[in-house]
């Protein structure tokens, strides 16, 4: 749903970086991976065809956060 994203923090070795993908337009949707020791983060569309993926070496990767978008397309509170 647009609005879904997903940051991904990553251990850059002196210290963390921060990436985010969010699902850019209507229809579509964030979708997480883990396959092979990579762990792949994907915008795809109702068909289910990628649009834009970020990979990531999976002994690399600290937290996965997920923000999913409120049925009424607001952020839910919490």
């Amino acid at each position: 749903m647009k609005g879904d994203r997903v940051e991904i923090v990553i251990d850059a070795g002196e210290g963390t970086r921060t990436y985010e993908v969010a699902a850019s337009r209507a229809g579509r949707r964030v979708e997480i991976a883990t396959r092979r020791g990579v762990v792949e983060v994907s915008e795809v569309t109702r068909t289910g065809t990628p649009v834009r993926t970020a990979r990531f070496m999976a002994s690399r990767v600290l937290a996965l956060v997920e923000h999913p978008v409120a049925a009424d397309g607001r952020e839910p509170s919490g």
